[in-house]
């Protein structure tokens, strides 16, 4: 990759059982001698254990290749966990070649894409495309998921969901967003059925979106990457029915604000005990303004370092699986937060 040019990243979208994770798993076996980060927010359907900071324990994986999203709805925890990953990834060396990003079925696209406009991310990364994936059976059965009790379970388990929308709502916000419809389970469906399946989607989509049918979500690798709709440039034509309906209101849009938050990565010395991090970091947390804190911390006598996670009063930690650098935290707030005083507040705690 030359210098200056953007990491492209792809975000799959698309309701649960629509067929995402076997488009991804078809689109990682073909493109050998690429390096692809993937970003699976629909946790458990690849069988990864991974996480945000400490790898994965799938053996055939690395931590820049996979890392697993698991505190809800990606579109509802873009500050508290897509910014950070993304930072992690683009200060790999060498960088991703590509990123692909699998949401969750209740993902609203809109979100994630205006999270590219975040400073420490515009300047490396660009959306190569949204692509959403259709379930062809079920929008002909005049569904919009195939199951549509798994996905209000989905919508249930998620504490972090912060959108309620109707699933019609949130199927047409997918379609206003892509840069690439997939029918999948085409194979499925009638020659009549498919016309009807086009007819709904055309009614969603913008004029210049490429529609493909797909067969167990296989599809040739040059159709899915490689698009460079730089869609973080173009969100007035994709806004979602929330967003749309409040246009003309600054108070009333989503709940993401991009433009409010900031992140900063420190330097983290090291720590007597796991008791004193979690201590150091909680007195951090109480700094006005501060939302997030998480990365690894080395602590006195232990070969692996304390991998920190805290949000709001809550300070999670626990030792990585194996020996890595630690003294990296990246602290999220809203703009304009003291990290002076973060940093004097880890500093009292520290081990001298």
């Amino acid at each position: 990759m030359s210098a200056g040019t953007k990491i492209p990243a792809t975000i799959v979208t698309g309701f649960l059982g629509a067929g995402k994770t076997t488009l991804l798993r078809n689109l990682l076996q073909g493109t050998e001698g690429k390096r692809i980060a993937l970003i699976v927010n629909e946790f458990g359907d690849m069988g990864f254990d991974g996480s945000l900071v400490d790898g994965c324990a799938d053996p055939g994986c690395k931590a820049d290749e996979v890392v697993e999203l698991t505190n809800g709805c990606i579109c509802c925890t873009v500050a508290d966990d897509f910014l950070p990953t993304m930072e992690m990834l683009i200060s790999r060396n060498p960088a991703p070649d590509h990123i692909v990003i699998e949401t969750s079925g209740l993902a609203l696209p809109q979100p994630l894409v205006r999270a590219f406009s975040w400073p420490s991310v515009k300047t490396r990364v660009t959306v190569d495309a949204v692509v959403t994936v259709v379930d062809a059976a079920a929008v002909a059965e005049g569904k919009m998921t195939g199951d549509l009790g798994a996905l209000e379970i989905q919508r249930a388990a998620d504490e972090a969901l912060d959108h309620e929308s109707p699933i019609e709502e949130l199927f047409e916000d997918q379609l206003v967003c892509a840069d690439l419809v997939v029918i999948n389970k085409a194979d499925l469906v009638t020659v009549e059925d498919m016309e009807r399946v086009r007819g709904e989607i055309a009614s969603h989509v913008r004029a210049s979106v490429e529609v493909v049918a797909a067969e167990n979500g296989k599809l040739d690798g040059s159709i899915l990457l490689g698009r460079g709709s730089a869609a973080e440039e173009d969100m007035a034509a994709r806004l979602s029915h929330h967003e749309a309906h409040h246009a003309d209101d600054e108070d009333h849009h989503h709940e993401h604000h991009h433009d409010d938050f900031e992140s900063f990565v420190i330097d983290a010395p090291g720590f007597s005990s796991m008791e004193e991090a979690q201590g150091a970091v909680r007195e951090a947390m109480a700094t006005h303004g501060v939302l997030r804190i998480k990365g690894a911390v080395s602590i006195s006598g232990k070969p692996a370092p304390a991998i920190v996670q805290a949000v709001g009063p809550r300070v999670e930690t626990w030792f990585a699986r194996e020996a890595k650098a630690p003294g990296r935290l990246v602290v999220i707030g809203l703009k304009g937060f003291s990290l002076d005083e973060v940093k004097v507040r880890l500093a009292q705690k520290m081990a001298a």
